[in-house]
C-alpha cells in the first residue's frame, strides 16, 4: 500500500468513526477533544519508543549505557524512569499515570474504583484532565497548552472511552513514514476537517495547503528566523519543515517565532509544533498581534502569514503614532495594511514577506500602496483563483515582499485564475507540480534567468507601468488576455458546424416536448 493511499485510508476512518462516537458535539469543541487525545497518543508513543531504546542499550555490552552484567530487571526498571534518559533526545517526559496503557486501562472503571497509581476513578472526563495536567506539570513547554476541560463537557463516559480506542488504532509506522510523521498528518487532516464544519471561524486558523505550499515554494524559508503573527494552527511553519526536508535542509537552521490572540487556537499551534518536534516561541501568552506584540525585537528573515480579511476591528487608540506606521496610517477600518506594515516592521534588511490577503488590498490605502511601490519592496503579486478556501467566497492574493529585491524597479504579476483543479464539486486545489510551475516562474523573474512574459499568465512590470495604471496591483491589469491557438479552422467553417448542432438540438427538444405530453395525456393529465 502507497503512503498516500494509507493515509487516506487512516483520514476516512477516523473522521468516520470519531462523528458517529461524537454526532452532537459542535466542531469548535470537538477538535479539542479529539486533538488532545492524539497529542497525548503522540508524547506516549514517542516516549514507548524511546523506553524500547533504553531497554536495549542498558543491555547491550557495547553499549555506553549498559548496566553491568549483574543488572536484574528491577534495576533496568528503576533506570528506565530516569527522566534525563528522554529530555536528552528531546522526548517530552511523560508520568506513569499519563502513559497511553494506563488511560486505556483506566478509563472503563466503574466510579469510585481505585487507580492504580492512587486516587479513585471519578469518569473519563477527569482522567483525561489529570493526564493533561501531568503532562504539562512535567514539561514547562507545555504550560498551559493542553485543553483540559473534559470533565466540564459531560460527555458520556463510554463515548470518551471509545474515542480513546479508535485513536490508539494509529499505527506507529507504515513504510518511511514515522510516528511523528502518521500522527502529524492525522492533526493536521483534523485541523482542515474541523475548519471546514465551523464555516467562516475556522479560516481563522487554517490556511488551504495549496496556498501554503505555494508560498513555501516562492519564499524558500531554507535558514534563519520564520514569523507568522497571525498564525492560527501554525500551518506555514509544519510546511516549512517539510520544504526543508525535501531539500535536504537541516530542520535545526530554523527558528519559528509566531503570535495568535485566540488561546484555544494559540494552544493548538503549540501542540502542533510538539508533534513535529518543532521548537518554538509564540510569546508568553496569546495576545492580539497589533496592541500586544509579543515579539517587540523580532527581526525575522522570513515572515509568511495569512491575516483575518478586511479586518474592521483592529484599531486601537494607543496605535496612533506607532512606529510601525512608516509607509503611513492605514484605514481604521480595515487591517490589510497594518498587517502588510506590521510585517516589514518585523523584517531583517534582507528579510522577506509572503502574505496572503483580500484583492481589496490591490485598490485601496492609495497612499500607502504608492509609498511601498515606490520604496521598491512590492516583488510580486498573485491573483488566487475561486474556491480554494472553505470558508470564504473573497477573492484572494498573494504579496511578495522583499527588503532586498534582485530585480529592482520590477514587480511580477501572476494571474493563476486557470490554475489548479476540483478536488470536488467546492474545492479547489493547486498541484505540487502547480505549485512548483508557478514558483519556478517566480525564481526565473527573480533571478532575470529564463524568464518570459505569458500573456493571461505572467507580466514583468516596471515602477513607471504601475505608476500610469495609479499603483493599482491588481494583475488582471498587466497579464492581458492569453492568445487563443489557432486551430486552423475558419470562422465560416465553425459556423457553419455549430449552427447544424444547434438546429439537431432544437429539433431534439421539439421530440421530447411531445414524447413528455404524449406520457401526461396517458395518465389523464393535459400540458
Amino acid at each position: 500500500m502507497t503512503e498516500q493511499k494509507f493515509l487516506q485510508d487512516l483520514e476516512k476512518k477516523l473522521w468516520t468513526s470519531a462523528n458517529k462516537l461524537l454526532p452532537s458535539l459542535d466542531a469548535a469543541v470537538y477538535k479539542h477533544v479529539v486533538l488532545g487525545m492524539v497529542f497525548v497518543k503522540y508524547v506516549s508513543d514517542s516516549f514507548e519508543t524511546r523506553r524500547q531504546e533504553l531497554i536495549a542499550e542498558f543491555t547491550d555490552p557495547e553499549n555506553d549505557y549498559y548496566l553491568s552484567d549483574n543488572a536484574d530487571d528491577e534495576m533496568v526498571l528503576e533506570e528506565l524512569e530516569n527522566r534525563d534518559f528522554y529530555t536528552e533526545k528531546n522526548v517530552f517526559w511523560v508520568p506513569q499515570a499519563a502513559r497511553w496503557k494506563y488511560l486505556q486501562d483506566s478509563i472503563r472503571l466503574s466510579l469510585g474504583s481505585p487507580l492504580l497509581h492512587g486516587g479513585e476513578f471519578k469518569g473519563a472526563g477527569k482522567l483525561l484532565d489529570d493526564t493533561m495536567e501531568l503532562i504539562e506539570k512535567e514539561n514547562p513547554k507545555l504550560k498551559r497548552i493542553l485543553n483540559k476541560n473534559y470533565a466540564q463537557l459531560q460527555i458520556e463516559q463510554n463515548k470518551l472511552a471509545d474515542l480513546l480506542d479508535l485513536i490508539a488504532t494509529v499505527p506507529f509506522v507504515h513504510d518511511s513514514l514515522k510516528a511523528k510523521d502518521i500522527l502529524g498528518h492525522v492533526y493536521e487532516y483534523f485541523l482542515g476537517q474541523f475548519a471546514a464544519a465551523e464555516g467562516k471561524k475556522g479560516g481563522q486558523f487554517y490556511t488551504p495547503k495549496s496556498i501554503v505550499n505555494l508560498m513555501i515554494e516562492m519564499v524558500e524559508p531554507y535558514k534563519g528566523r520564520i514569523y507568522d503573527p497571525a498564525m492560527g494552527s501554525g500551518g506555514f511553519f509544519i510546511s516549512s519543515e517539510k520544504f526543508i526536508e525535501a531539500h535536504n535542509g537541516r530542520l535545526g537552521d530554523i527558528s519559528v517565532y509566531g503570535q495568535e490572540s485566540n488561546p484555544t487556537t494559540w494552544r493548538l499551534a503549540a501542540m502542533n509544533m510538539a508533534i513535529r518536534g518543532i521548537d518554538f516561541n509564540f510569546g508568553k501568552e496569546p495576545a492580539d498581534t497589533f496592541t500586544k506584540d509579543q515579539h517587540p525585537d523580532l527581526r525575522a528573515d522570513f515572515v509568511l502569514a495569512n491575516p483575518p480579511f478586511n479586518q474592521d476591528e483592529w484599531w486601537d487608540g494607543s496605535l496612533e503614532g506607532d512606529a510601525r506606521w512608516k509607509y503611513g496610517t492605514p484605514s481604521k477600518g480595515n487591517g490589510n495594511y497594518a498587517w502588510i506594515q506590521h510585517m516589514l516592521h518585523h523584517t531583517s534588511p534582507n528579510g522577506v514577506v509572503g502574505l496572503v490577503l483580500a484583492n481589496g488590498s490591490l485598490t485601496s490605502d492609495n497612499d500607502i500602496r504608492k509609498a511601498l511601490v515606490e520604496a521598491d519592496l512590492v516583488e510580486a503579486i498573485v491573483a488566487l483563483p475561486e474556491k480554494l478556501f472553505t470558508n470564504t467566497g473573497i477573492p484572494a492574493c498573494i504579496w511578495i515582499l522583499n527588503r532586498s529585491k534582485v530585480q529592482t524597479g520590477k514587480v511580477l504579476f501572476i494571474d493563476t485564475r486557470d490554475v489548479g483543479h476540483f478536488e470536488n464539486r467546492t474545492m479547489k486545489v493547486f498541484s505540487d507540480d502547480d505549485a512548483k510551475a508557478l514558483a519556478d516562474m517566480f525564481h526565473k523573474f527573480k533571478t532575470n534567468s529564463g524568464y518570459e512574459d505569458i500573456a493571461g499568465k505572467f507580466y514583468r512590470a516596471t515602477t513607471d507601468e504601475i505608476a500610469k495604471q495609479e499603483y493599482i496591483l491588481t494583475p488582471g491589469r498587466y497579464v492581458g488576455v492569453a492568445e487563443e491557438e489557432d486551430d486552423g479552422i475558419s470562422f465560416t467553417e465553425k459556423m457553419t458546424t455549430l449552427t447544424e448542432t444547434l438546429s439537431h438540438q432544437f429539433k431534439e427538444s421539439d421530440r421530447l416536448e411531445e414524447m413528455i405530453k404524449k406520457n401526461l395525456s396517458g395518465l389523464g393529465y393535459e400540458i
